[in-house]
């Protein structure tokens, strides 16, 4: 199992440095244009994607309540993008090192609205890279919305791991 999270924490960091390259070229006014939808804005996507890594990683910390890293947050979105991209490098990291007993380990924590789990650590992982699988998707799809033509296929299967 620590081999499927490793390859899964690998292939979100990569993921998400290949988004953050189309995403750095593109003007202010593309980046804050209201596409509609859930996040939004380019912009606001990369912020929620940031902050929900943090907060799961953070999790995996024991922390019972997270901050929100962008709340507040007045850096450009390279800057945000560099945030971002030093997260899912943690959580990359924290696979590496973490053992099987930390990995079988069930940590608990509450959401923003009071509410308290539990969950074992292996699923915090496949919760965190896949709900952010699922917003990069989003973004991807932002990004045709402008007309951006040179998008990077960010598939699983394209993905090829350090050996």
């Amino acid at each position: 199992m620590k081999n499927l999270l490793l390859h899964y924490a690998a292939y979100n960091h990569w993921a998400n440095q290949q988004l953050v390259k189309v995403l750095l070229k593109l003007k202010e006014e593309q980046l804050d244009r209201d596409l509609g939808g859930g996040l939004s804005t380019l912009r606001a996507g990369v912020y929620y994607l940031w902050s929900a890594e943090y907060c799961w990683y953070e999790r995996l910390q024991l922390t019972e309540k997270a901050a929100d890293p962008s709340e507040g947050f007045e850096g450009t979105l390279a800057d945000a993008c560099a945030e971002w991209l030093k997260q899912s490098l943690l959580l990359e990291k924290w696979v590496e090192k973490a053992t099987l007993v930390k990995l079988d380990h069930t940590i608990a924590f509450t959401q923003k609205k009071s509410e308290h789990y539990k969950m074992p650590v292996q699923d915090v992982i496949m919760e965190m890279c896949n709900n952010s699988t699922f917003y990069r998707g989003q973004l991807v799809y932002m990004l045709e919305q402008l007309g951006v033509s040179r998008i990077p296929v960010i598939s699983f299967g394209r993905f090829k791991p350090k050996k």
